[in-house]
């Protein structure tokens, strides 16, 4: 099947969650499915404890002159940027500040220092005074970023709740392929903040023990946050971004379709995006929420779309869902699998009760200790999903045979 775009080249990563921070550490407790970075917190909800994917590095301060944009959001964006500080300013001093551009996906920005400074405004009268108004805004992350690295190429975030940075890496792609960049940084950030909590326990989709997912004793998600951040260019290295779709069926304002009709539509038109069929794909991470209907329409999908079955985990009960920052997180965890820090070639277990719910389609989950099927060629599939009936499934993979330096 001819692929509709050449492949795009993931040359750097820098990565924290709740899983740890940097490429060996994220890999080593990822691919060991260790849950220790999950722990039950107080002071989210009222009345309720729940377990949650913190970040628990010290994250670096704000630059001398960027005060102003100090948000947790940034702290984290900072963290995952400055692990790649060489790898960005190389690619600016190579094809220049106007040539290099930055797409984000986040959902929550600033939230976290607006809603902290309202509770102020309400208890005292007045607004911190380290309070801005722009942290708030969805392009904060963004804005800081570009100013902090002097770019004057194409910069914006995208919010389409939990779809929101797998987006980003579409649209890096894209300005990619259209030939308006020759450098994209890209990937997500999301930070916890008591309104998304409470939002999210007012739907009842909040668990207050570990998330479950696909099991028939789940009751819900578990929050985390976190930041993943790409170069991603037309240089080949070893990694590619092979392709991706978005679909949005806009079944309903939060619940999915129930037949998964555009989650499987995402997934078939990201095979189709880079040339592939679904025999192709050798691992699938599951958005896997761990809620009723997402984990229903999602096993449908992809045992409609891989009868004969694909290896696939969610690696949420190892992170948390990290909203906005999912999307570009899971990317990230799929890049992993593929580089040199997984030496043993292993897959992200699927971390569970093993109780499957016989109302769903039987799914072929990663167990302890398994490896991908093959050492090279490997192409892996992640899907996100989100409100409003937004859907993206993206393919990494190895290098194209004659691409890789």
């Amino acid at each position: 099947m001819p692929r509709s775009t050449m492949p795009s080249y993931l040359n750097a990563l820098g990565l924290l969650c709740a899983l740890g921070e940097g490429k060996q550490a994220v890999a080593d407790a990822l691919l060991a499915g260790d849950a220790s970075g999950m722990r039950a917190e107080d002071g989210w909800v009222s009345d309720r404890r729940l377990t949650v994917g913190a970040v628990r590095a010290p994250l670096p301060a704000m630059p001398e002159g960027f005060e102003a944009a100090h948000s947790r959001n940034n702290q984290l964006l900072l963290a995952a940027a400055q692990q790649i500080e060489p790898e960005l300013r190389a690619a600016i001093a190579r094809y220049g500040a106007a040539r290099v551009g930055l797409v984000l996906g986040t959902s929550t920005s600033g939230i976290r220092e607006a809603s902290d400074g309202i509770a102020r405004f309400l208890h005292e009268g007045e607004l911190p005074a380290e309070y801005d108004y722009a942290q708030q805004e969805m392009a904060a992350p963004a804005t800081f970023l570009a100013d902090w690295l002097q770019l004057a190429g194409p910069v914006y975030c995208q919010s389409t709740a939990c779809t929101s940075s797998a987006r980003a890496l579409l649209s890096a792609h894209r300005l990619l392929q259209q030939g308006l960049c020759d450098a994209v940084i890209c990937g997500g950030v999301d930070s916890l903040c008591r309104l998304t909590l409470n939002g999210f326990s007012a739907l009842e989709a909040v668990s207050a023990e570990p998330c479950n997912p696909f099991s028939v004793n789940r009751h819900g998600i578990n929050i985390g946050e976190g930041a993943a951040l790409f170069l991603m260019t037309r240089e080949s290295s070893p990694i590619a971004f092979l392709g991706g779709a978005a679909t949005s069926d806009a079944h309903h304002i939060s619940a999915p379709h129930p037949e998964g009709l555009g989650a499987r539509a995402a997934m078939q038109q990201a095979l189709a995006n880079a040339g592939l069929a679904a025999t192709d794909i050798d691992y699938l991470n599951l958005h896997g929420t761990a809620t009723a209907h997402n984990d229903a329409m999602e096993s449908k999908a992809v045992r409609g779309l891989f009868p004969a079955g694909v290896a696939c985990s969610s690696s949420k009960p190892l992170t948390g869902h990290t909203l906005g920052a999912a999307g570009a997180l899971e990317a990230a965890f799929c890049w992993l699998v593929l580089s040199e820090h997984n030496r043993d070639g292993l897959l992200p277990p699927h971390l569970w009760d093993g109780q499957a719910d016989p109302a769903l389609e039987p799914l072929q989950l990663v167990g302890a200790g398994d490896q991908l099927a093959r050492s090279s060629g490997r192409r892996l599939m992640s899907n996100s999903f989100a409100f409003g009936g937004n859907n993206v499934a993206l393919i990494l993979g190895d290098a194209p045979k004659g691409d890789a330096p």
